[in-house]
């Protein structure tokens, strides 16, 4: 027979065994959901705050499309204007061990642009042995080199397409100089927030960002004859997939990837972006539904946004469906090209699927 003090010490024992055994359990349960929980999914009206989208589209006819285009060139270029004539330097068939063994695969050759304060480019072309005359401009994001986007460059090599590689400005290859900024001092560039501080009156750092683009094509004009350019960009890269297409109409297709939502649909602060995708000065010039509509307009042109549906990193879930259907109707207005988004609800990761890279090839040849 159990003593008061033995029953008394028997349940305190079973009340720390419960309480030890509930909160283990508990812990384990939030450490499982730290790898299965999703990003929250958006039904695209949460951020919109009764936004009048049809308000904030400045494009009705092709004189705006010109008009809309000569004002982003200007406020890029400045007085300089667009960078027709101007030849980047190529090192041809360069061996990189991290390209090796890929399918269809003839040649890399190196192009290096060098621009304003010392700030450079390095791009790898990518001819491939059997090809269907179509060159693709691939452009990878913030998260570093354009290796990270082998895969992809590997899937449109093996469908017979050429690839022109770029990472984003002061990523992967290309380099970080110091620079002395008037009543600053002397810093090195790490950062796209930093070149913000070169911008006055007649420089605008957002050519790094598409000048390299432009110079390189300008070389390839003059020594290939391509029947059509296409660009893919993945977040970053879909950022600047989307600027550079609005601005040069040599871009036939354009596949942003993760890569842009308007300015009233980036509350969130995983979806504001650095500098260059919030500038004010740019927007003021083409705000973004101007930017989807001019990456559209022109004669056998389009563009498709691909988001990723549980994208961790940015712009999950489906927002643009506040602005879907009135780039659409624009676009029918205009009678000339083509604007879509589809939504890749077959992952978890902030990339370019198998699925979207199916489905853009699929559009491409279509």
């Amino acid at each position: 027979m159990f003593k008061p003090r033995s029953v008394a010490i028997l349940a305190v024992f079973v009340f720390l065994c419960g309480f030890l055994i509930g909160n283990s359990i508990q812990y384990l349960e939030y450490g499982l959901a730290k790898f299965i929980v999703t990003p929250a999914y958006d039904d695209g009206k949460s951020e919109n705050y009764g936004t009048d989208v049809d308000s904030l589209i400045h494009i009705g006819n092709s004189t705006d499309v010109a008009h809309k285009r000569a004002s982003l060139i200007e406020f890029i270029w400045k007085d300089s204007g667009f960078p027709t004539e101007t030849l980047p330097s190529i090192e041809a068939n360069i061996v990189d061990s991290r390209f090796s063994n890929m399918d269809n695969l003839k040649q890399i050759d190196k192009i290096t642009v060098n621009m304003e304060h010392d700030v450079n480019s390095i791009a790898y072309f990518f001819n491939p042995k059997k090809s269907n005359n179509k060159l693709i401009i691939y452009h990878q994001g913030h998260d570093g080199e354009f290796v990270r986007g082998r895969s992809s460059i590997e899937f449109f090599l093996k469908n017979n397409y050429s690839v022109l590689a770029f990472s984003m400005p002061l990523l992967g290859m290309n380099n970080q100089p110091i620079v002395e900024i008037p009543d600053i001092g002397k810093i090195r560039l790490e950062s796209h927030d930093h070149l913000y501080l070169l911008d006055s009156d007649k420089f605008s750092s957002i050519k790094y960002f598409v000048e390299p683009i432009a110079i390189s094509l300008n070389y390839v004009d003059k020594n290939f004859d391509f029947d059509s350019y296409y660009m893919v960009g993945i977040s970053g890269g879909g950022w600047t997939t989307t600027l550079y297409s609005a601005i040069d109409p040599r871009i036939t297709q354009s596949y942003s990837v993760a890569g842009s939502l308007p300015t009233y649909l980036r509350s969130s602060p995983e979806d504001l972006g650095d500098y260059e995708q919030i500038l004010p000065e740019l927007y003021k010039n083409a705000n973004y539904l101007d930017l989807y509509i001019l990456d559209s307009y022109g004669k056998d042109r389009k563009h498709i946004q691909i988001f990723n549906k549980y994208d961790p990193c940015c712009f999950a879930g489906d927002l643009f469906t506040t602005y879907e259907n009135e780039i659409k109707n624009t676009m029918s207005k205009l009678g000339l090209g083509t604007f879509d988004v589809y939504l890749d609800d077959t992952h978890r990761e902030h990339k370019i699927s198998e699925h979207a890279l199916n489905l853009i090839i699929n559009n491409m040849d279509s």
